[in-house]
């Protein structure tokens, strides 16, 4: 009986907080030059259960393997939404929140030695708020975006980057994860290790705990704008077992 063809994933790129899909404009260059299909949804940035409702939506209705990527905030995203989408084959975090059951953002940040982020982020009051939405989100303060964010990219960059970046609910930070995809699914994460917004200690022990094929990189919380190579090699090497292991099993083609 003739083997079914295994079935290449799609990757699927989810944005975390301050900032929008083009930031994984450097990983998606590359993961097309190796051949890959890529998504990059954009991340409402409302609310966890909201957000991992959009995401999820977007990966289910894709009919082909998914390797499910999240930065920062986005990987709370994509560890709620990977349990309902039973066509995602691998996780990969970037300097991510991997929450598990009951967890929220502040819980990890509260539970490590702090960063110094607290002063750098302010809250803004939403001027006419949507009845049952937000009253209010975060940014991060324009001069300390590149010292806070994006400390290895050029001042040019990261001057843009500030002005451009998209806030986040503050309600998001407070969103209690369901049981965490990582339990179930093979893992990858990229540790920044100069990362000053998710402190790297808090970024091991997730990584630890959810057992996953760890990369240490030296960037900053932007080390997908300042690595994308290596971001990009951790992606592919991902796919590459998620394509042993995710034959056609009735998924259609990309």
């Amino acid at each position: 009986m003739r083997r079914p063809t295994p079935v290449t994933p799609t990757v699927v790129l989810v944005h975390g907080a301050f900032t929008d899909a083009s930031s994984w404009a450097g990983v998606i260059s590359l993961l097309h030059a190796d051949g890959l299909a890529v998504r990059a949804p954009a991340n409402p940035l409302r609310g966890l259960a909201q957000d991992a409702a959009s995401i999820g939506a977007v990966v289910r209705a894709l009919d082909v393997p998914v390797v499910l990527v999240g930065h920062g905030y986005g990987g709370a995203v994509i560890t709620h939404a990977a349990t309902d989408a039973d066509n995602v084959v691998a996780l990969c975090y970037v300097a991510a929140f991997g929450l598990d059951t009951g967890e929220c953002v502040l819980d990890i940040t509260n539970r490590f030695a702090p960063v110094a982020v607290a002063d750098a982020v302010i809250t803004a009051a939403l001027p006419a708020p949507i009845p049952g939405g937000p009253e209010s989100e975060l940014y991060i303060r324009r001069e300390r975006f590149s010292q806070m964010y994006a400390a290895d990219l050029p001042s040019g960059v990261t001057d843009v980057r500030s002005l451009a970046q998209r806030p986040i609910a503050r309600g998001a930070l407070t969103g209690r994860s369901g049981p965490p995809a990582w339990a179930c699914k093979p893992s990858w994460y990229a540790i920044a290790a100069a990362d000053r917004m998710l402190n790297p200690t808090a970024q091991r022990f997730m990584a630890q705990r959810m057992a996953a094929t760890e990369y240490t990189l030296d960037g900053s919380h932007a080390v997908l704008l300042s690595q994308p190579g290596a971001v990009a090699a951790m992606i592919r090497e991902a796919a590459e077992r998620g394509t042993e292991g995710g034959e056609a099993d009735g998924l259609g083609s990309p």
